[in-house]
C-alpha cells in the first residue's frame, strides 16, 4: 500500500523527496500542482485530490501550513471525513496549537482511524539532507509503526508520550531557536553599528563555545545579507504566536519570546514575511535608523 504525503511547501517537498528516493511507494498532493513535479520525477504518484491520496494510502503525512488547511484537506466537519480517515493513520507534522491537535486526535479516533503527532525540528537544508529531528506522540503501536517511515527524513526521533506532548516539545525547542536567532541577528547589527568587521565577528563566534549549526548557518546569511528562505519570517511569527498563547495558558512569563514576537511582527509588516527569519534584521535596523538602511 502507498504512503501518502500532502503539503509540499518549503519543508514538505524535500521531506517527501527523501521518502520517494528511499524507495517508499508514495502518493502526493499539493494545492499548487507545480510543487508536485519533482516528486513525479522521483517516482511518486501525483494524486488529483487529497481524497485520492487517502484512497491509495494506509498512512498519510500532513505537512500543512495551519489548522484551516488541515481541516480543509481532511474535509473535517463533513460526512466525508470518516470515509477519508477510517482505517488509516493520520500523521500531523505541521505546527498548530496543542489544543487543536488533541481535538483532531479525538476526531480521527472516533472515525476509526489512528493519529500520530510528528512535528520536526530543522529547516529546509536539514530537510533536504534527512537531518531533521523528529518528535512523536500518540498511540505507542502507531508510533512504532511510523518510525521506519520517519527514518529517511529524520536523523533522530524522540518519543514524547501522549498527544499533544510532541507539539509542546517542539514549542520548547522553537522558543530557544527564535530567541537564539534573534539574539544572533542583534549581535551582527550591534557590530555593524560600531563599524566592526562582521566577518571577524563570525569567525570569533564560530571558534567559541556558543557556536552551533544554527549560528554558523544564520551567521553566514547575516554576513552576506542573504534572506533566501530556510524558514520564513511569517512562519516564525506564527510559531511565536502559538508558543506565546501556550505560555499564557500556563501562566508562564516569556519576556524574551514576547520581544521577539514584536520584532518579527514588525519585519512582516515591513514586507519581509517571505524572507528567511534573519530578516528580523530589518526590524532592528528600522528601530535604530528610523528606516532600513
Amino acid at each position: 500500500m502507498y504512503v501518502g504525503f500532502i503539503g509540499l511547501g518549503t519543508m514538505g517537498q524535500p521531506m517527501a523527496l527523501r521518502l520517494a528516493r528511499a524507495g517508499t511507494p508514495l502518493a502526493v498532493w499539493n494545492r499548487t500542482p507545480d510543487r508536485c513535479e519533482p516528486l513525479r520525477a522521483a517516482g511518486a504518484e501525483v494524486a488529483a485530490s487529497p481524497a485520492e491520496v487517502f484512497e491509495r494510502a494506509g498512512t498519510v503525512f500532513l505537512m500543512l501550513v495551519d489548522e484551516a488547511a488541515v481541516d480543509a484537506v481532511l474535509e473535517r466537519g463533513t460526512p466525508r471525513f470518516t470515509g477519508l480517515v477510517a482505517g488509516r493513520t493520520v500523521v500531523h507534522m505541521g505546527t498548530t496549537s496543542a489544543e487543536y491537535s488533541a481535538g483532531l486526535q479525538d476526531a480521527v479516533r472516533a472515525a476509526g482511524g489512528r493519529y500520530v503527532e510528528a512535528p520536526v525540528s530543522g529547516s529546509r537544508i536539514p530537510a533536504e539532507q534527512g537531518e531533521l529531528v523528529g518528535m512523536t506522540a500518540g498511540d505507542p503501536e502507531a508510533v512504532a509503526a511510523l518510525r521506519p517511515l520517519l527514518a529517511p527524513m529524520c536523523r533522530e526521533t524522540f518519543d514524547c508520550g501522549a498527544v499533544p506532548g510532541a507539539l509542546l516539545m517542539k514549542f520548547s525547542v522553537n522558543l530557544f531557536l527564535i530567541t537564539l536567532v534573534t539574539g544572533l541577528t542583534e549581535a551582527f547589527h550591534f557590530a555593524d553599528r560600531y563599524g566592526l568587521d562582521r566577518r571577524l565577528l563570525r569567525e570569533v563566534l564560530d571558534a567559541g563555545p556558543m557556536a552551533s549549526a544554527v549560528s554558523r548557518v544564520k551567521g553566514a546569511k547575516l554576513l552576506a545579507r542573504d534572506f533566501t528562505v530556510q524558514a520564513t519570517a511569517t512562519n516564525v511569527l506564527e510559531n511565536n504566536r502559538l508558543i506565546a498563547e501556550a505560555a499564557r495558558k500556563a501562566d508562564l512569563a516569556s519576556p524574551l519570546l514576547d520581544a521577539c514576537h514584536a520584532l518579527y511582527g514588525e519585519a512582516v509588516e515591513q514586507g519581509h514575511g517571505d524572507e528567511d527569519m534573519v530578516a528580523v534584521l530589518h526590524a532592528l535596523e528600522s528601530r535604530t535608523y528610523g528606516c532600513a538602511p
